[in-house]
């Protein structure tokens, strides 16, 4: 429905959104790892002063089984303030909630009760085909022209993979977004530097690669995806690949910076062949090329035989594995989740090119299985993987999961708590004096009322009292 006015969830700036009121909402994507119970979206209460704070308090169950829920995101969101496209009267309402597994879209309305949000359309996988054809559908982002929407592979399942795009209003899908694709193929995420015209991508694997989980082959054989690629954003072709060498395997989680007179941002790569370590890397124009520089390495922690799956068992370790990261609003801390061995890592990025850790904490891991501080009964089965920063940097959210045939080699088939919120410190420390070591302080009131499945990732610019968390959880009701 188009407003009057732009809504008021439309930030025209990064200062303004950090200003904005705090989420009281937060949407987590569910599913069931054994397809016996169709994936849900669930509502959670973060309103600390809420009697319901920590639990549960919606529930939509999605109409299919086997769909396999993962990122997802608004129809609408600030960038409908774009000078060059400008779709200031578009109402952020609708969640876009693209299934992994089966191809499918669904378009889900908030606005009626934001508690329990309704299905209005279902895009199926013959129309996502048909019209760009790509299958797979992963990361979905509010552009100015239309809804952007990534894809890991074709139709068939092979490549390539790509990004379509979906009408602003009816959600039809539009087509493939790509004109001239040049040397892309592999896909994953993606993400833009809007006022520069210019598209990051970056780079998984196509759906024969990935679906029954990770295949030894291609891992070793350095296969899977290890390039960023730029792109002119408003003529749709390809720029540039930028290749972090195939040693890095997996460069998935792209994060520009916020402020739109910089022109950097960081990708998480989730695993180096040579000595199982993972990494963030840097990306940057100079003299008008585009660059990449390996800024964090966070190595393999050694780990007994015995208390390894069999996949890690020959190496004696476990990788760390980013498998996600986010930035604050103000550009300042970078939040890494190493989901192999359950930490999720505080990093000082102001300046972007010497990350400094400024603090850490432990939940679930491979072989560590570290309890929630609120439940030191439990060992978590799971690890920190979708993280989500509130606006105003405070408040960071975490799941654990991330795809349900990646999960069962890691041992995260069976877990317990997956939805955690930890306090973000905001002083900035004296550079001599040394960051204490769990700054982070997670916090956790209850087990939802409600268990969830395995929880997803959303877009990153909420509503004034809502926002999108990611990973996944079992379904155990």
């Amino acid at each position: 429905m188009a407003l009057w006015k732009p809504d008021p969830t439309f930030y025209p700036s990064p200062r303004d959104a950090a200003e904005g009121p705090a989420e009281r909402l937060a949407y987590v994507a569910a599913f069931d790892r054994a397809a016996r119970r169709p994936d849900a979206i669930a509502v959670l209460d973060t309103d600390p002063g809420s009697a319901d704070y920590g639990s549960v308090v919606g529930w939509t169950d999605l109409p299919n089984l086997g769909d396999e829920l993962h990122h997802f995101g608004w129809n609408a969101c600030s960038s409908a303030l774009c000078p060059y496209a400008p779709h200031p009267h578009v109402e952020r309402r609708y969640l876009i909630v693209p299934a992994l597994r089966s191809s499918r879209i669904y378009v889900l309305d908030t606005r009626p009760d934001p508690r329990k949000p309704e299905i209005v359309k279902v895009i199926e996988p013959e129309e996502l085909a048909k019209r760009a054809g790509y299958s797979r559908p992963h990361t979905v982002h509010c552009g100015p022209d239309g809804l952007y929407v990534s894809a890991l592979g074709s139709a068939d399942g092979g490549g390539p993979g790509g990004i379509a795009v979906l009408d602003h209003d009816s959600f039809e899908v539009l087509g493939r977004w790509e004109v001239d694709r040049g040397p892309q193929h592999l896909a994953y995420d993606f993400w833009w530097h809007l006022t520069r015209d210019v598209a990051v991508t970056s780079e998984w694997g196509t759906p024969d690669m990935i679906e029954d989980g990770v295949d030894p082959d291609l891992l070793l054989g350095r296969k899977y995806g290890h390039r960023l690629h730029f792109w002119d954003l408003r003529r749709r072709r390809h720029v540039q690949e930028v290749d972090l060498g195939d040693q890095h395997q997996m460069t998935l989680e792209l994060r520009p910076a916020h402020d739109p007179t910089r022109e950097y941002g960081f990708a998480g790569v989730v695993v180096s062949v040579e000595d199982l370590s993972a990494s963030v890397w840097t990306w940057y124009r100079e003299r008008g090329e585009w660059a990449a520089r390996k800024v964090i390495t966070i190595p393999a922690e050694p780990a007994p035989e015995e208390a390894l799956p069999p996949a890690l068992k020959p190496f004696g370790a476990v990788p760390p594995l980013v498998t996600d990261i986010d930035l604050s609003v103000d550009d300042r801390f970078l939040y890494v989740s190493a989901w192999g061995i359950g930490e999720l890592k505080q990093y000082d990025v102001s300046d972007p090119f010497n990350p400094r850790e400024t603090g850490s904490v432990r939940l679930g891991g491979v072989t560590a299985r570290t309890p929630h501080p609120a439940r030191p009964d439990l060992p978590l089965a799971g690890g920190p993987q979708m993280v989500e920063v509130s606006r105003d940097g405070k408040r960071v959210y975490v799941t654990n999961s991330l795809y349900g045939s990646w999960d069962d080699p890691s041992r995260y088939r069976s877990c317990s708590v997956s939805y955690c919120h930890a306090d973000a410190p905001q002083r900035q420390r004296s550079p001599q004096r040394q960051a204490p070591r769990h700054p982070l302080r997670p916090r956790l009131r209850r087990e939802a009322r409600k268990p969830l499945m395995r929880p997803a990732a959303g877009h990153r610019r909420p509503p004034r009292d809502r926002i999108l968390v990611g990973g996944r959880r079992p379904l155990r009701r």
